[in-house]
């Protein structure tokens, strides 16, 4: 992890960079270290050290490290593609969760034999030790240079920028705009690998061109690429949208339009449970279920800021009877509706409104992923209203729940960030001391309730910073998950008040927040993280009871019944296909209990139970199967055998 160091306790002698000065303090540090972070602001080692009380040093184990590590590998992926195919033309190369990735403008398409080509040449550049240094040069020369070169995309990017200076990096041959910070030489980059290339819309916009994107992963050791890609291999077998398919959950049908979920009959049941789940525990904690409209008229989003601030995922207007109306991105300005509908007093609060809300938001087609990015969905969504006193009180009620059903839902591993606003932007609504309030409010209630968490600069949303949790799976992949958000201008945008103690009006705080998120993500994270084979309580079909042959159909039918009546979810398999086949494909649908029954369980009123876990468990009474599946899922017990 990142390292504190200060200068007061290490002068800097004759050193001039951050680099040299750690080799003077740390040479293990330095060693390590790929960037350091001073005042918010990101650095290479290469850069002259300014006098400060305190640095950070970033290595790999960072998340901020990892960034800048997979970032630089991208500009040696690029280099070594322009050396391989002078004629490309280079678009874009981030840095993303699990690696990197750039995008190209080729005349030909890739072949595999071509990523290995250009492995092999990254190799060769590792070997090279090459320096990547960093050039502040005016935005008016770099846009003639890349024009020179041909570049136009490089050239677009660069039109846009308002500053007169821009940052390139060089490395040998290789020049690319990028702002950096980059590791010092390319000898410090590790194990590579190119996983795959495939097609990426420019900008994600489906009338600009189509460039091959390579993606791919880099780690300071073999051992460590070995470890990622066999977590790769077991994260593929997980994947949602496979399962998805083969488990008949859902699907997204291109005629309704991208990014359009259409929950199957399975689907549907799992999404029912977790729906019931939901309302019964907001109801114990004091919340009130509403239901809103799918559109309003622009006039509310105008009010609200979000035309001004959200525009951009905002899909365009429908004209009714001479009026604009918009689609709905989120369901806050209708609980302010509900709020404001009649006077409100400090003895009214806290007012709790939950809703599972369908909101609609224009992703482009290119970055559309299955349930993670869609373009309709369903948000956990809740609003509470209170006075500045009960802010601690409220946000340590979500915090409970928020755990509590994670926890339900078998995740145990929470990763908590405090999304904080960027220092300098100005697109954030409010004045300074609201927001610094509100971030003093939200870390205080994290303290005294002892939760680990992570600073966040620029994760705030416009219009206030927030709490956001993100669940750990199986595998090791972050999903987001409940998230609470301190609002400090929706309320007085829409002059939402409540009369206090003193008798006159007082703007009311509002707290938005998710007890789980979006219902097609947490969904899509379930069945990666169970890798489709869900909890009993969770189980689309948690039962399936097979015949051995076509004079057992009616107890089979007579057993489906009793379960259905106990509140079992069950199926009949009453196919002309032999026992074993109907095992084999009830466990490869990851149902958690098969019951076979023949002429012994029909005479002797049993079943035949073997479990998706643990194979033949020989014959047992029917009521006492039953017993147990009840007791199974009235737990929610995550395990077959609990």
């Amino acid at each position: 992890m990142s390292a504190i160091v200060s200068p007061k306790d290490h002068p800097q002698g004759a050193a001039r960079t951050f680099g040299a000065w750690l080799e003077q303090v740390d040479p293990a540090l330095a060693a390590a270290a790929i960037a350091v972070r001073m005042e918010g602001l990101l650095y290479d080692l290469t850069a002259p050290m300014p006098t400060t009380d305190q640095v950070e040093v970033l290595t790999f184990e960072d998340e901020g490290g990892r960034e800048i590590y997979w970032h630089s590998t991208s500009h040696l992926m690029a280099q070594a593609v322009k050396q391989l195919f002078p004629e490309v033309r280079l678009a874009i190369g981030p840095a993303i969760a699990e690696g990197f990735y750039y995008d190209f403008d080729l005349p030909r398409s890739l072949t595999p034999e071509d990523l290995e080509r250009i492995a092999a040449r990254m190799r060769e550049l590792i070997a090279q030790d090459i320096p990547m240094e960093r050039l502040e040069v005016p935005t008016a020369e770099a846009l003639e240079s890349f024009r020179e070169a041909g570049e136009e995309y490089k050239v677009e990017l660069l039109s846009e920028i308002q500053s007169p200076t821009v940052s390139l990096y060089r490395q040998g041959d290789f020049l690319d705009l990028c702002r950096g910070p980059h590791l010092p030489a390319s000898g410090r980059l590790g194990a590579v690998k190119l996983q795959s290339v495939s097609g990426a819309y420019w900008r994600g916009d489906e009338r600009r061109p189509m460039l091959q994107r390579i993606y791919g992963v880099s780690f300071p050791t073999q051992e460590q690429l070995d470890a990622h890609l066999h977590r790769l291999e077991e994260a593929a077998r997980r994947d949602h949208r496979r399962l998805g398919r083969e488990l008949d959950l859902f699907s997204l049908p291109e005629a309704a339009g991208g990014g359009l979920v259409v929950w199957h009959p399975k689907g549907g049941r799992i999404r029912q449970v977790i729906e019931d789940f939901w309302r019964a525990e907001h109801r114990k904690r004091g919340y009130e279920l509403v239901f809103t409209p799918h559109i309003a008229r622009q006039d509310l989003w105008e009010t609200s800021g979000h035309t001004t601030h959200f525009k951009e995922d905002m899909y365009s207007a429908i004209e009714v009877e001479d009026e604009r109306y918009l689609l709905k991105p989120m369901n806050c300005p209708f609980h302010v509706m509900i709020y404001k509908s009649r006077p409100r007093s400090y003895r009214d609060l806290p007012l709790r409104y939950a809703e599972l809300g369908t909101v609609y938001r224009y992703e482009r087609s290119g970055v559309l992923r299955g349930l993670l990015r869609v373009r309709g969905f369903t948000q956990d969504d809740a609003h509470i209203f209170c006075t500045p006193e009960q802010v601690p009180g409220e946000i340590t009620a979500w915090l409970d729940l928020a755990c509590f059903m994670m926890h339900t839902f078998g995740y145990e591993d929470l990763a908590v960030d405090l999304s904080l606003r960027q220092e300098g932007k100005k697109t954030y609504l409010g004045e300074d001391a609201d927001w610094l309030a509100a971030e003093t409010a939200l870390a205080a209630v994290l303290d005294q309730v002892g939760m680990a968490y992570h600073r966040a600069p620029g994760e705030a949303k416009f219009y206030g910073p927030a709490i956001d949790i993100k669940l750990r799976d199986s595998v090791g992949n972050l999903w987001q998950g409940p998230v609470l958000q301190y609002d400090f201008n929706l309320p007085g945008r829409f002059g939402a008040t409540y009369i206090g103690p003193d008798g006159k009006e007082h703007e009311v705080i509002m707290l938005h927040r998710t007890a789980i998120g979006s219902m097609e993500r947490f969904i899509a994270g379930l069945v990666e993280h169970y890798a489709g084979a869900f909890p009993l309580w969770l189980a689309p079909v948690q039962a399936v009871v097979i015949p051995i042959a076509e004079r057992h159909h009616d107890y089979a039918r007579a057993v489906v019944a009793a379960l259905a009546e106990a509140g079992l979810r069950a199926e009949a398999d009453l196919r002309a296909e032999s026992t074993g086949l109907k095992i084999r494909e009830a466990q490869l649908q990851k149902v958690p209990f098969m019951l076979v029954v023949g002429d012994r369980e029909q005479q002797a009123g049993t079943v035949s139970v073997r479990t998706r876990d643990q194979g033949d468990q020989g014959a047992a009474p029917l009521p006492e199967v039953i017993a147990r599946m009840q007791e199974l899922a009235a737990t929610r017990a995550l395990s077959l055998s609990a």
